[in-house]
């Protein structure tokens, strides 16, 4: 864990302007820099950088932040990944709390692993260049794939020698212990003690995590040697910084195309992957042959909700297709389809189109999986059995979709085709609905759709949770909550004191019992009230520049240009401090006003959420009549308030 004066070390020292210009062309426009956006395809620049506020925005796609935020979008980081990146372009040493024996001995394990496997790694590709096998056997091998140097480079393929010794030999004289080459799998040991090589005389597939270092290898024999023999690719053994089913080969380098393009195209092997980045389409993975594990679902979800399962037309590629696809459908990814052309995979049509006509391609044939799945489970078959086999399988996958109105599509879609009862349909999902939802609960475990719908609240933004109305109250206390609206204000105990626009709104919600609906505002107005008192508290500042990613962020969104309150400024160099006091007095009182305004705008919206309430309660069959009368007393006292609060707010009475 990075301490915390350290952090702040990296953040002070981070320039915006020169952060983003690593990556963007910057042009000077006024105060501000401007270029092309670097999150999504644009012709005309709107994506613009603020020295004076430390932040950068898009106002085509509203991406953007500090330059710890902005490194954590474009290079697809962690935060703490973030603030090292930040570290290492600054030259600041990073101090981390002190470990604990254990914690110092696991890490230093786990990265003694990772060392051995980049020393491998150059190891592989070194032989694959100046050794004379390397050159006549692996090279030749990825060039008779048509394979580029630059991809070949990219994807640091390499070539292990047939000599099963050589491997050992060589990291011993480099200083490597034998330990971490056995943990990683690199070797392991035979009947008489000796380390072999697991890799010999094969050509190399690093996988690189999705922090870029090598996790693990797959190791493929060449052609000639293939014939009769089981074990055509073998890849490492699990460790303790390898899961086969945690990882996807070409993740670190598909990240930032599959957030650029929202969309992750899934394919079999390494070859498809390389042959498509070759093509020029990057936002491709591959989960080499397994079913996809739910460890690697998340892991592209943080990227995109969009999947194109992209396999050969043969019978293995329609299997391959139908792997996984229930769980892909579970964890909420929009999922579709592509067969391509019988005796082609994606590696070879790859190589035999253009980036644009393969897009074009995947654009005109990819189908949704329910239509995928229906033509092929139900084309053609007359037995009454399989075909309500068939209809189960596929409305159990229908069942498994969170989105309502799209389950209820698919269902009407489904009907359609199947010539069926829609009603029938629907009673079968809501048994499937139900006996999930039991199993589920007997083993102590959330129903899938549950837990789905918990992790689409949890992954939508304050900004997506909040009203219209909190959204401009909480702008308010970010831009404005440490500017003083009231002086010399008695308090309690007769005192003297100066209220901020922060704690104003702080006692009004309190008063009328009202909170945000989601706790990063609440949090977001505590801490402003909080800091009130401090001298030189600048709310806009410390909001944009906090601690939490998603404070920032949210700050960062909305204290944005157009945003901003069209009050006059203080700061003309050419105003007397009369006037300068004027202008002042004048901002103030028009914060008071709008302030004033949304708090009524709040205490409506919450009252109108009261009166549906309260219908609903009175509307309740079986509701005993007492129960019903104090009910109705209470709309009629609420119907009253709403009332004076839409007089105040000048709309008309509503009776």
């Amino acid at each position: 864990m990075i301490d915390k004066a350290t952090q702040d070390k990296i953040k002070d020292a981070a320039n915006i302007v020169e952060v983003v210009s690593e990556f963007v062309t910057l042009h000077k426009s006024g105060a501000n820099y401007k270029g092309l956006c670097p999150f999504h395809n644009e012709k005309t620049p709107s994506f613009i950088v603020s020295p004076a506020r430390g932040t950068c925005h898009c106002f085509g796609c509203g991406k953007g932040g500090t330059p710890v935020s902005f490194i954590m979008e474009h290079e697809q980081l962690t935060y703490p990944e973030a603030l090292r990146w930040l570290a290492n372009k600054y030259h600041i040493e990073i101090r981390e709390r002190e470990l604990t024996d254990n914690e110092r001995r696991e890490q230093n394990e786990r990265e003694s692993m990772f060392i051995v496997n980049e020393w491998a790694t150059s190891y592989f590709n070194n032989i694959l260049h100046d050794n004379p096998d390397g050159v006549a056997l692996g090279l030749q091998y990825f060039r008779s794939r048509g394979f580029r140097d630059d991809i070949i480079k990219k994807f640091r393929l390499g070539y292990d020698i047939a000599d099963r010794h050589a491997l050992a030999a060589a990291a011993r004289a480099a200083g490597y212990n034998e330990e971490f080459l056995l943990r990683t799998g690199i070797c392991y040991r035979n009947d008489r003690g000796e380390l072999i090589d697991r890799y010999a005389g094969r050509v190399m597939f690093p996988w690189t995590g999705i922090s870029g270092k090598i996790v693990g290898f797959g190791g493929r024999l060449l052609d000639s040697r293939t014939k009769g023999v089981n074990q055509k690719y073998v890849n490492s053994p699990d460790s303790d910084i390898y899961h086969k089913d945690r990882e996807l080969y070409g993740i670190y380098q598909a990240k930032k195309a599959i957030a650029r393009e929202d969309r992750v195209y899934m394919v079999e092997g390494y070859t498809d992957v390389i042959s498509m980045h070759q093509c020029g389409i990057e936002n491709v993975v591959a989960n080499s042959g397994t079913a996809l594990s739910v460890h690697q679902i998340h892991t592209l979800h943080r990227f995109t909700s969009n999947i194109t399962l992209l396999y050969d037309g043969d019978a293995a590629g329609i299997h391959a297709a139908m792997r996984g696809t229930d769980m892909l459908l579970a964890e909420g990814m929009n999922l579709k389809v592509l067969l391509l052309p019988d005796g082609d995979d994606p590696d070879s049509f790859a190589r035999k189109h253009t980036a644009a006509d393969f897009r074009k391609y995947i654009e005109e044939h990819q189908t949704d999986f329910m239509e995928f799945k229906t033509d092929l489970m139900l084309k053609n078959e007359r037995d009454p059995l399989k075909r309500s086999e068939a209809i189960n399988s596929i409305i159990k996958s229908i069942s498994l979709v969170n989105d309502q109105i799209l389950r209820d599509t698919y269902l009407h879609d489904c009907a359609m085709r199947m010539g069926m009862n829609e009603a029938t349909l629907i009673n079968t999902m809501n048994k499937f609905i139900r006996d999930g939802r039991s199993s589920a609960t007997a083993q102590g475990q959330q129903p899938q759709h549950i837990a789905q719908q918990q992790r689409i609240a949890t992954t939508a933004t304050p900004l997506e949770q909040a009203s219209k109305v909190e959204q401009m109250i909480i702008k308010m206390v970010i831009k404005h909550g440490s500017d003083i609206l009231y002086r010399n204000v008695e308090d309690e105990d007769g005192n003297l004191i100066d209220l901020t626009l922060a704690q104003f709104l702080d006692y009004n919600l309190s008063t009328d019992s009202l909170t945000f609906s989601n706790d990063i505002f609440t949090r977001i107005l505590q801490e402003a009230v909080e800091h009130s008192t401090e001298e030189g508290f600048d709310s806009e500042q410390y909001f944009i520049h906090h601690d939490d990613i998603e404070v920032s962020r949210l700050a960062t969104t909305l204290s944005e240009e157009r945003y901003r309150l069209s009050a006059p400024t203080a700061d003309d160099e050419n105003l007397s401090d009369i006037e300068r006091q004027q202008q002042e007095e004048t901002r103030i009182e028009r914060l008071r006003l709008q302030l004033d305004h949304l708090l009524n705008d709040f205490r409506m919206d919450m009252t109108e959420h009261k009166l549906k309430d309260l219908q609903r309660q009175i509307a309740t069959p079986g509701t005993p009549t007492d129960e019903i009368m104090r009910l109705m007393a209470e709309y009629k006292d609420t119907q009253m308030l709403r009332n004076q609060l839409a007089k105040k707010l000048g709309n008309n009475i509503i009776v």
